[in-house]
This record gives C-alpha cells, sequence and structure tokens, in this order.
C-alpha cells in the first residue's frame, strides 16, 4: 500500500516551472529516496507534501485521501536549512516543539529524557542552545522531528554536518524507525547513503521525473557489461590486452600482491570473451559481476536526460 501518492503534479514560479507533469508513489513502511541536482525540483516537491505550497495542477493523496492541511499532524519534517532559538535553553526547547506536535507536556518530558539518553546528550538539557555544536543541534531537530511518531518522515539532507559516527547513528536511527512501521522520505545528495537505506527511488531532474524503482532493480539494470577481475600479474598488460574491447577500466591494488581491474565491457563483448583475453595475459583468481553504484546511475541519467533535451 503507498502512503503517499504525488499524480501529475506541476507547479510554476512565474515563467519558471519547478515541476512538471511529476509523478511519486511512496510505499508504507520503505525507505524512499528523492534524489536530483540543486534546483532540480526536490524541495517544491517537498513544501507540497508540507502543504507549504499547493500544486497548480495534479494531486496529492495521503493515506487513501487528498491531502489536508489537517495531514500536516502526522507529517515529520527536517527542512535541510534548520534553526533553534539560540537563547532558549535545550531540553525547554524541545518541550517547545513537543507540545506543539500534541504531546503533554508529561509526556514530551518522558519521551525526550528517552532520546537524549540514546543520542549521548541528556547533559546538555539546561544548557542554552547557543552553546551546542551543529552537530549537536541538528541531533535534537532530529529528535523533535521524530518524536510524535509521524505516520511520515521527510529528512531534508539530514546528515549535512555530521561526522561519519554520528552519521552511522542517524542512519541507525532511520532504520529503526522504519523497522517500527514509519514510512520515510530521504532526500540527499549522497548516493552511498541511497544504497545503505533507501528502498526506492525517484531522481528528478529539471522538474521531470527521469528514474523511478526499486534501488536493487534499478542497480542491476545499470550492471550489464560491468564486471570485476581479481588477478595475479602484470595489470598493466592485461588492460592493454581489453582496451579493444573496453568502455572503461579502473585499476585497484589488493592484498597479498594480487590486483583488481574494474571493467566496462563494449556492446557485444560477453564475459566469455573478457576471460579468453585475461586468461592469456594473467592467471585470474576470481571473477564477479560489478553492481553499478548509485553516484554512476545519478550521474549518467542526468547527463543523457541534459543532452537529450539541450
Amino acid at each position: 500500500m503507498d502512503l503517499l501518492k504525488v499524480d501529475s503534479v506541476s507547479k510554476s514560479f512565474g515563467s519558471h516551472k519547478a515541476l512538471d507533469n511529476v509523478s511519486v508513489a511512496v510505499p508504507q513502511g520503505k525507505v524512499y529516496g528523492l534524489l536530483g541536482p540543486n534546483g532540480a525540483g526536490k524541495t517544491t516537491l517537498i513544501r507540497i507534501i508540507n502543504h507549504i505550497t499547493a500544486p497548480d495542477s495534479g494531486l496529492v493523496t495521503f493515506d487513501g485521501h487528498p491531502l489536508t492541511q489537517q495531514d500536516v499532524a502526522h507529517i515529520g519534517y527536517l527542512p535541510e536549512e534548520r534553526g533553534l532559538y539560540k537563547k532558549m535553553k535545550v531540553g525547554e526547547q524541545a518541550l517547545f516543539f513537543a507540545r506543539l506536535k500534541g504531546l503533554s507536556r508529561s509526556e514530551a518530558t518522558r519521551e525526550l529524557k528517552k532520546w537524549f539518553e540514546r543520542f549521548e546528550i541528556s547533559s546538555w538539557w539546561n544548557r542554552k542552545v547557543e552553546e551546542l555544536s551543529k552537530g549537536m543541534a541538528q541531533k535534537v531537530q532530529f529528535i523533535v522531528t521524530v518524536l510524535h511518531r509521524p505516520k511520515l518522515l521527510i529528512f531534508d539532507e539530514p546528515f549535512s554536518g555530521f561526522d561519519p559516527i554520528n552519521a552511522n547513528l542517524l542512519r541507525d536511527e532511520i532504520l529503526r524507525l522504519k523497522d517500527e512501521g514509519a514510512t520515510v522520505i530521504f532526500s540527499t545528495h549522497n548516493m552511498s547513503s541511497v544504497e545503505e537505506i533507501c528502498d526506492n527511488i525517484t531522481l528528478i531532474n529539471a522538474g521531470h521525473n527521469i528514474l523511478t524503482g526499486n534501488v536493487d532493480d534499478i542497480r542491476r539494470r545499470y550492471t550489464s557489461g560491468r564486471y570485476s577481475l581479481v588477478f595475479d600479474g602484470d595489470a598493466r598488460a592485461l588492460a592493454d590486452k581489453l582496451t579493444p574491447m573496453l568502455a572503461g577500466c579502473t585499476a585497484a591494488e589488493m592484498p597479498y600482491g594480487r590486483h583488481r581491474l574494474d571493467i566496462t565491457v563494449t556492446d557485444g563483448t560477453t564475459l566469455r570473451d573478457v576471460i579468453a583475453v585475461a586468461n592469456d595475459a594473467v592467471q585470474l583468481t576470481a571473477v564477479n559481476e560489478a553492481m553499478a553504484s548509485m553516484n554512476d546511475i545519478f550521474i549518467s541519467t542526468v547527463k543523457a536526460y541534459d543532452a537529450q533535451n539541450q
């Protein structure tokens, strides 16, 4: 079942068309990646979903009915542009936001204390917000976004400014919320995060939906003709012999003096062809199909779309 559906939505600002007939279906209980270059239309779509602005045409449905202002109470939104009141105490501000979202003071205090302990910021409850580092302030904002257990969570670049340890903490919390039944829209430019946590994605470019689907299915679709060769021998000699059948090639060193060659073959070249040539040049120890990265897919899809629409 889809918790959220965006059906043929368009939105213009003056002569600029921010969204042009965009459709998206977000399955319940999944993490849905919303991807695209800067200025692609992602933020406009998120604002429409949050009922901050209205589409010029098209329909947004939430939990089986047309989206209304009342549905916003069931959406948790962490925007990329964030802000806290610097002179307030951390706990006081968190309580303020929690009360705005309908929690009683006692319920909010109880739940906030749990989250503050989990994020290891309990000692900052009575400190002023202006004393927080950027990362710690983002932890507080994340907590108040998810505290009321909304049906839909929207995170816009949630890992921005986090060190790797805290980024992993946040990633694990997003996955835990998903396991508990939350539906998540995850807007990011970090393609490795997409591979780690997203079930499905939509890639928007110039206001158009140019790629939609399950992450694993998309990666397999773009993997055709990509292989990883592990071998003993002369890497340069192997690359030279394979050159006539290659569209791309990257070399890497392996432990114990071995080498790896990641290759993309030209149309019409089979894995059998590659192995036959490689066996004459080096001692192969492993041959694997190399999954395309979401970063490569993002770049190639956007470039292909731009080239077709210039």
